[in-house]
This record gives structure tokens, C-alpha cells and sequence, in this order.
């Protein structure tokens, strides 16, 4: 296979582009790590306001402290159920109603199909939302966190689009073999549709994790409390939380600031994510399908 030879126009735009966006790179990373090295940091050595490339008298005491604060453990668990149930309920109503759209003896189809769009333009609001929530019995319950959002209008034509592209031979082979809607949906469809179904479950437990507001307006037992609620309140908190812990104090008598609770607690909240981001990634796989249809 021949090479092409570059010019040294083509080299130094090579060059330039590399620079540029190496440099793009570093300046989007750098908060990140910046908020890494100082929740590792000493909270005495980070009060110096001094910029570094490592934790300044590394410590894992921060962590420590931060874990300790009451009621975190239980948020922890409520919020990995709202992720995976909310991810899960979300996949399987998302992904049934799509299909049920690509049905042409559906009555109705091209209506419902134009109305749910019109759904995600027009939104009535916080207040109606609340409203409804209370009128259905929501508050106060773990239902609130994964069933208003059963069905995503936005997932749904990511998934009808891509169960479109399926071949049409592999629905009609299934239908001579006898299998129903549903044997075709759940044999056929769902398989061949991993990679568009793993990008869904990114976007939808990347927002059930983040989500604190309907913790915030609806739901006053503490036992319900997700972990992004209660570290919302610590961070708003923090001066406050740090005197406690400082007046509490602890065996090695450590101190931690409010700089390194902000800090400690932006980490908590990030890492779950980071580590479970790459398992996910690896199903956003192309030509799953090269093959599927025999000649």
C-alpha cells in the first residue's frame, strides 16, 4: 500500500493542529484535576491559594471525613437504585414504545408518533409538574425517582431510528417461524440493538444520578434522600459542616476546611460516573448487525 508523502504545508498544519488541540485538552482537563490534587491535598497546605501539578501534603483524610458525615452511606444506596431501576424502567418503556411506533397496522401511529415530538417542545412547567406529582401520590415516594421518567421522548427516536435500519428479512423470517410481536422485540430487536440501547443507558444514568430536584421539592423523608441532595446541602453548608467536624474533632485531631469539603465532596459525586462510564463504553460498538442477513 503506498504512502502519500506530506508537504511541509501539510507538516505544519499537522504540527499546528497537534498544538492546538493538545492545549484545548489541558485547559479542559486541568479543573478537573485541579479539584482531584486539592481533595487530596492538606486542607492547611490548599489554604495557600497555591497552584500545583500534585496534592500539596497528600492525605486520604478528607475522604475519610467526608464519609463520615451522617446520612451519606443511605443516599449512596438510594441513589445507585435510582440509577440502575430508573436506567432499566427507562430502557425497556423507551424501547417498546419505539417499536411499537415502527408498527404500520398501529392505528393512530403517525398521530401518537407527532405528539409525543410536540412533547419535548412544549412544557408546561414546574409548577404543573408539581402539581401532577402530588395529585398522583409521587411525593414521599422512591416511585418519583424512576417512574416520571419511564418513557423519554428523546431515547424513543434514537431507537426507533435505529430499529428502522433493521433489516425487514429478519422480521419477516421470525413472522414465518411463527413469532409474535413480542417474541420479535425481545429476541431480535433488542439484541441487534445493543449499541443505540448502551448509549441510551449512559444518557439516562448520567441524569438519574445528577438529578436532585424532585429530591429537593418533593420529598421530605430523610430516609429518601438521594447522595447528590445531601452533598448539595454540604457544599452549601461547608463552613458550617467544617466548624462541626472541627468542634467534633477526631483521633488524629484533623481539620478539614471548607475549600477541601467543596473539594472532597465535587470528587464523591464525579468518580462513580468516571469509573462506570468505561465499563458502559465499550458496547458503542458499529457493524453489529454485518452479517445478520444471509444472502
Amino acid at each position: 500500500m503506498a504512502t502519500m508523502k506530506l508537504g511541509w504545508r501539510e507538516w505544519v498544519f499537522q504540527i499546528a493542529n497537534l498544538i492546538v488541540f493538545t492545549l484545548l485538552l489541558l485547559i479542559c482537563l486541568y479543573p478537573f484535576y485541579f479539584i482531584l490534587i486539592q481533595s487530596f491535598s492538606d486542607p492547611i497546605e490548599s489554604s495557600r491559594n497555591i497552584v500545583a501539578l500534585y496534592p500539596l501534603g497528600f492525605t486520604l483524610q478528607n475522604y475519610v471525613e467526608v464519609f463520615a458525615l451522617p446520612g451519606l452511606a443511605l443516599a449512596f444506596i438510594i441513589s445507585v437504585l435510582r440509577t440502575v431501576l430508573g436506567t432499566v424502567i427507562s430502557l425497556f418503556f423507551s424501547s417498546i414504545f419505539a417499536y411499537t411506533l415502527m408498527k404500520k397496522e398501529l392505528p393512530g401511529r403517525k398521530i401518537l408518533y407527532r405528539i409525543s415530538i410536540l412533547s419535548m417542545y412544549l412544557n408546561a412547567g414546574l409548577i404543573p409538574w408539581y402539581i401532577v406529582m402530588r395529585n398522583y401520590h409521587l411525593n414521599d415516594t422512591f416511585l418519583l425517582y424512576v417512574l416520571p421518567g419511564a418513557v423519554s421522548v428523546f431515547n424513543v427516536i434514537l431507537i426507533k431510528t435505529f430499529m428502522e435500519n433493521v433489516p425487514s428479512a429478519l422480521e419477516e423470517s421470525a413472522r414465518m417461524d411463527g413469532a409474535g410481536y413480542w417474541t420479535i422485540y425481545s429476541r431480535i430487536m433488542m439484541p441487534l440493538s445493543i449499541p443505540v440501547l448502551a448509549a441510551v443507558a449512559v444518557f439516562t444514568a448520567v441524569g438519574q444520578w445528577n438529578t436532585w430536584m424532585d429530591n429537593l421539592l418533593l420529598i421530605n423523608n430523610n430516609k429518601l434522600n438521594t447522595l447528590q441532595y445531601i452533598l448539595l446541602q454540604y457544599l452549601n453548608q461547608a463552613e458550617m459542616i467544617a466548624a462541626q467536624v472541627k468542634e467534633g474533632g477526631n483521633a488524629a485531631g484533623y481539620q478539614i476546611s471548607p475549600f477541601s469539603l467543596r473539594m472532597t465532596v465535587t470528587m464523591v459525586v464525579t468518580i462513580p460516573v468516571l469509573l462506570v462510564y468505561p465499563i458502559i463504553q465499550r458496547y458503542f460498538v458499529s457493524g453489529i448487525m454485518l452479517g445478520a442477513v444471509k444472502g
